[in-house]
């Protein structure tokens, strides 16, 4: 067994959060659906549970911070998995952190890139973070949310998708008569996924995202630090230097390209820790520096 799924587990096995609901990503149909329907299974190492695969109902798990705590700030929550599964224990104990905060957070369970589910499941993910960020701000006054301080947040594979949702927001991918803005007020990435180059690529979550051989173009538009404008939102990043799952030069280049566009932009790296090394800690204590940026920001009081 890796180091990294060691660590996954140890966090899995001591994370005994709840949401307080579950809701549907889409009401009516979903976008982009082939209408094939795959059985959603649970992943396990042993009877531990790591996350979900087969997923063709994508939903949003609530966390809401106790009345009159909420400062009005919410995070969506991008769980990784290599786009092969949705690593939702991952989103569990953040969430719960950042609702003692008083910060409402969403960890979303995303459709995973499928032929057979998606007539282009190189956009279903997508799809799935901007329906996200719709859906928070459409509730915002149930909520308790300020609706100019929605952020997304993705861990490995979750981060490039939440990068996605960051740098695309402008291509509408999802039904939105009502004009719901969609460029998230903030992002956060953690050991993220950004580039599809094959100098910092992780292999497998190109693999199933764009297919084995994928064209020239389809590699630009999915490595982020390519899509980076002046109006990508700020960002707060961490990552290991000795990952070596996803190299840290995925998050360096992102970094660079933020500073050059004027963006905003606050990058922790640790020498050592590896792909997964947040998940050795307990959460308050690597999150700290986060919520100096957010209150820098305005987002955490």
């Amino acid at each position: 067994m890796n180091a990294f799924l060691l660590v996954f587990l140890s966090f899995a096995i001591s994370t005994v959060a709840f949401s307080q609901k579950s809701i549907l990503l889409y009401s009516d149909s979903i976008p982009n659906s082939t209408g094939y329907k795959i059985v959603e299974e649970p992943v396990k190492y042993g009877e531990m549970i790591i996350g979900v695969k087969n997923v063709s109902e994508p939903s949003l798990s609530v966390y809401l911070p106790s009345p009159g705590a909420a400062n009005g700030s919410a995070v969506i929550i991008c769980p990784g998995g290599g786009y092969g599964i949705v690593a939702m224990p991952e989103g569990t104990r953040i969430a719960e952190t950042f609702i003692k905060y008083g910060v409402a957070a969403f960890v979303l369970k995303y459709r995973l890139p499928s032929d057979s589910i998606m007539h282009d499941k190189s956009i279903g993910p997508l799809q799935d973070a901007q329906q996200a960020i719709k859906l928070v701000r459409q509730n915002a006054k149930d909520w308790t949310i300020d609706q100019n301080k929605v952020g997304i947040m993705g861990l490995s594979a979750g981060g490039h998708l939440a990068a996605c949702a960051a740098t695309h927001f402008n291509e509408v991918y999802i039904l939105n008569k009502e004009g719901v803005n969609l460029r998230p007020d903030f992002e956060i990435l953690v050991y993220p996924v950004i580039s599809f180059t094959e100098e910092l690529m992780h292999k497998a979550s190109r693999d199933l995202l764009l297919g084995t051989k994928p064209t020239k173009e389809q590699i630009q538009l999915f490595s982020n630090e390519q899509q980076v404008t002046a109006q990508t939102p700020p960002t707060w990043i961490t990552h290991a230097g000795d990952d070596r799952s996803v190299p840290v030069g995925n998050s360096i280049r992102f970094y660079e390209a933020l500073i050059r566009n004027n963006v905003a932009a606050e990058m922790h790296l640790y020498p050592k820790g590896g792909h997964g090394f947040v998940l050795l800690q307990p959460t308050e204590q690597w999150m700290q520096p986060l919520f100096g940026w957010m209150r820098s920001n305005g987002w955490l009081k």
